[in-house]
């Protein structure tokens, strides 16, 4: 808990110095997207693939290209943004699942699993894990003699609830070169993509 504590102080303390040049970034952005060029490295990957095979439509793989490679920035930042508490993302996701439940913060091992898109023995596994870190603990399915719930210890919901402030603030600094409504266009068009995966 002191660990927990520690690392809480010094992230904050950090943080502010962050704020300030982060505020400077996201606002140097915003001012001077129209000043910035309108391409990038995708654009000359399509732009040589139109060229060797003209009859091709390049653009669904503009957007596609771009998701994966923010797929892995934002991956990398989601577990920087955890360090200080010394959580990897996949324990985020887990103890995540089990907080937006709200009280008693419990559920069945089966649908944690597919709350977070893993296979049994993958989820048993990780609460295996994060019940020696005293993160979770378990107790017999009453309905389902093979099951287990799983259950958000007091330890657990202290860090989860540290943990998500570290995540919206590594989330605000990935997106802060748009505008609050072009965030929100950007979330319906991805939503309908998703939708369609």
């Amino acid at each position: 808990m002191k660990a927990l504590l520690f690392n809480s102080v010094f992230h904050l303390w950090n943080s502010s110095k962050r704020a300030a040049l982060r505020r400077s970034i996201c606002y140097f952005s915003l001012v001077s997207s129209n000043f910035i060029s309108k391409y990038d490295a995708v654009d000359d990957i399509l732009q040589q693939w139109s060229e060797e095979r003209p009859e091709l439509d390049t653009a669904p793989l503009g957007v596609v290209i771009r998701v994966m490679a923010l797929y892995r920035s934002f991956y990398r930042d989601a577990n920087r943004a955890l360090q200080p508490l010394a959580l990897e993302l996949w324990e985020y996701d887990v103890l995540s699942a089990l907080r937006r439940q709200g009280r008693p913060f419990a559920l069945a091992a089966t649908r944690l699993a597919r709350a977070t898109d893993l296979s049994g023995g993958a989820m048993t596994n990780r609460i295996n894990r994060l019940e020696r870190r005293g993160l979770v603990r378990r107790r017999p399915d009453k309905e389902d003699r093979r099951g287990v719930i799983v259950i958000l210890s007091a330890k657990g919901r202290r860090v989860i609830d540290e943990a998500i402030r570290f995540r919206l603030d590594a989330a605000r600094e990935s997106v802060c070169g748009l505008t609050a409504n072009e965030q929100e266009q950007l979330a319906g068009l991805l939503r309908r993509i998703m939708r369609l995966a």
